[in-house]
C-alpha cells in the first residue's frame, strides 16, 4: 500500500537520495529515492520528473511504501493507522 505525500522537504525523519530515471509501469520517471534517516532503508520515492504529459501531475510528489513504515509504538505502521493522505500509484512499484 502506498501514500502520496508532499512536499517531503518538511520531513525530518527522511531524507532523499540522488536523482535517476526510471522505468515505472506508467512509463518513464526522474526520480529519488527517500531514505529513513534512523536506519538508512528506502522507504519511498519522490518523482522530480515526468516524461509522459499525462503522468505530470505527480512532479513533486512522493511515495512511502506504508509496509517499509514503523509507527511511533514500534509496530507496523498499516496494520492499525489511517491513511494520512489520499491517492495511490500502486502500479509503480
Amino acid at each position: 500500500m502506498f501514500d502520496i505525500f508532499h512536499p517531503i522537504s518538511d520531513r525530518v525523519n527522511v531524507t532523499v537520495g540522488e536523482r535517476e530515471e526510471r522505468m515505472m509501469m506508467t512509463g518513464l520517471h526522474t526520480v529519488a529515492d527517500i531514505f529513513c534517516v534512523g536506519c538508512g532503508s528506502i522507504v519511498g520515492w519522490k518523482y522530480e520528473f515526468a516524461h509522459d504529459k499525462s503522468q505530470k501531475y505527480k512532479e513533486g510528489k512522493s511515495v512511502l511504501e506504508r509496509f517499509k513504515i514503523s509507527g511511533p509504538d514500534g509496530s507496523s505502521y498499516w496494520a492499525g493507522h489511517e491513511v494520512l493522505a489520499g491517492g495511490s500509484d500502486a502500479d509503480d512499484v
